[in-house]
């Protein structure tokens, strides 16, 4: 029984000691507001300090002014990447695939319905026997394409985006 209460005290002691404070250069002030007791220490003491210089022996720094001007060479390179990317017509991107069947009629119906509920994307019709294919819009991202089809999702309920060819609209860029 001793061995015990001398094992309880023992632990107890250790336990009292580890929550006490430790050394005294960071103080711990406890705050009450509204109810609530908050502990806010101050850590300042191993905060690093650096000296300050006096305001007026300090000069301004000069900008520094640069030595190799490559600005023509850097704009020839941007002119000829300009050209480059003005050839480019398609690209890689996705497009909603809105029907794919045998109904010429249905087709044009849909075709029609689409283009009232989204006049600014374009679609694609295409007829390989004996399945017409109804594609809308040039998207770069599956992103865009789902915000258009979140428009279309109660005429088109089995409507998918599709990764496709798309083509680039030089008179719109691409930054909205």
């Amino acid at each position: 029984m001793n061995r015990t209460l001398s094992l309880i005290l023992s632990l107890l002691f250790v336990i009292i000691t580890a929550c006490a404070s430790s050394s005294g250069t960071a103080t711990s002030e406890t705050k009450t507001s509204g109810g609530k007791a908050k502990t806010a220490e101050d850590l300042s003491v191993y905060r690093p300090k650096y000296p300050v210089a006096d305001a007026g022996t300090t000069t301004p720094a000069a900008r520094p002014v640069p030595a190799n001007h490559v600005n023509d060479k850097v704009e020839a390179l941007l002119d000829t990447v300009a050209n480059v990317n003005k050839s480019i017509r398609y690209a890689q991107g996705y497009r909603i695939l809105a029907y794919n069947g045998s109904e010429r009629q249905t087709v044009m119906n849909l075709r029609k319905t689409i283009i009232a509920r989204v006049p600014e994307q374009k679609d694609y019709l295409t007829y390989q026997q004996p399945n017409f294919r109804l594609k809308v819009g040039d998207f770069f991202s599956r992103v865009e394409a789902q915000q258009v089809l979140n428009q279309l999702r109660d005429i088109l309920p089995n409507a998918l985006i599709v990764s496709d060819q798309i083509t680039i609209n030089k008179s719109v860029g691409r930054g909205r």
